[in-house]
């Protein structure tokens, strides 16, 4: 190798060496404390651990980094996350807005019980109604929303036999929020609220009939050995939101502002990926029906969705679902609703 040809590799790797320092020396040196979602979850486990722990970290060149555990590692239910990122006990958090709508009914705007028949709709409403809940987060809980996403399609097990929305009549139900509490209520059943750690044991010592959860978390809890029947009608889809603690955000550089939030958006596209892909594998998991890569699949018999049940689901949700909500929630949350949600469902909220 001639020195002409050595002196340019060399050239190459000083220049190339000092770009990356100057791409790292562009973030100041920040360290970041995560609460994450759920964490028995393929969604924390997959995505969101490692887009802290991993992605960040890299795409800052080593500049910006962050520990992360999820609610329930931390001896929190869930309700409570958003409270405590208010008061600073962490700088950003994750966890189900079906949670907090019992003390805001704004957070059960965009998944109301009824209101998406798929998860495509299901997006459209959640990017429709992004900046009244992203004003509402900062001017009243004093955090920053950085993203909004799903589960997979929220559904019944149920430990006695189930042929439809009919059959619950009767039944206790562990539900989460007052938008599924409402949809039960509607067919005759109790909504109970219930932590997602404390079913398994109900659903196994007859203290509820029924529990709702995702086609696939359902599975990785186990809820299936104590629960025989998997109806697979998308109730609704466990909207989730993550939010910063608005002191720190402000304090942070802009430039990592903006990595945090560019690399949000891409990170939320990757669970709204993720969930339409799992949700049939949910399914799969816990009835055999297909493949499951999650480990040995269950034996829940799977009850077919009637068309009757499609019917019936709309019809609770424009009887009962919508107008309790527009209740609660109140004029102005329902005025921003029918003008952004309203036109994409064909629906319109009344207005008391």
């Amino acid at each position: 190798m001639n020195k002409k040809l050595l002196s340019l590799i060399a050239g190459a790797v000083v220049i190339g060496s000092g770009t990356m320092g100057i791409a790292a020396e562009d973030y100041p040196k920040t360290n970041i404390n995560v609460v994450g979602n759920l964490g028995i979850t393929t969604q924390y486990r997959e995505l969101e651990q490692p887009f802290w722990t991993t992605r960040i970290p890299e795409a800052s060149g080593g500049a910006v980094t962050a520990e992360i555990k999820p609610w329930n590692e931390m001896g929190m239910k869930g309700p409570e996350v958003i409270r405590l990122l208010n008061q600073g006990l962490f700088d950003i958090g994750t966890t189900q807005l079906g949670f907090l709508a019992g003390d805001a009914p704004i957070n059960d705007s965009t998944d109301l019980a009824g209101l998406s028949p798929n998860i495509e709709q299901f997006k459209q409403v959640t990017d429709a109604f992004r900046s009244s809940l992203a004003r509402y987060y900062e001017e009243t809980l004093g955090v920053h929303l950085l993203g909004l996403w799903s589960f997979q399609a929220q559904v019944l097990y149920c430990r006695d036999e189930l042929t439809g929305l009919k059959d619950l009549k009767g039944r206790k139900i562990r539900g989460s929020g007052l938008s599924q509490s409402d949809f039960l209520e509607y067919f005759g059943a109790s909504g109970i609220p219930m932590a997602f750690g404390e079913v398994q044991q109900a659903l196994q010592n007859g203290v509820i009939d029924c529990a709702i959860t995702g086609t696939l978390g359902g599975y990785k809890a186990k809820w299936h050995e104590s629960a025989k029947y998997l109806y697979p009608l998308a109730i609704n889809w466990g909207s989730a939101v993550q939010a910063a603690n608005m002191s720190f955000w402000n304090k942070l550089d802009p430039k990592v502002q903006k990595l945090i939030e560019e690399n949000v958006a891409e990170l939320e596209k990757d669970i709204f990926e993720q969930n339409r892909r799992e949700n049939e594998l949910g399914i799969n998991c816990n009835t055999g029906a297909g493949e499951c890569t999650e480990g040995e699949p269950a034996n829940m018999i799977l009850v077919p969705v009637s068309e009757e049940d499609l019917k019936l689901r709309e019809k609770a949700l424009i009887e009962n679902v919508l107008p309790r909500w527009a209740e609660r929630c109140g004029a102005d949350c329902v005025d921003k609703w029918n003008e952004s949600v309203g036109p994409i469902v064909g629906l319109k909220a009344p207005v008391k």
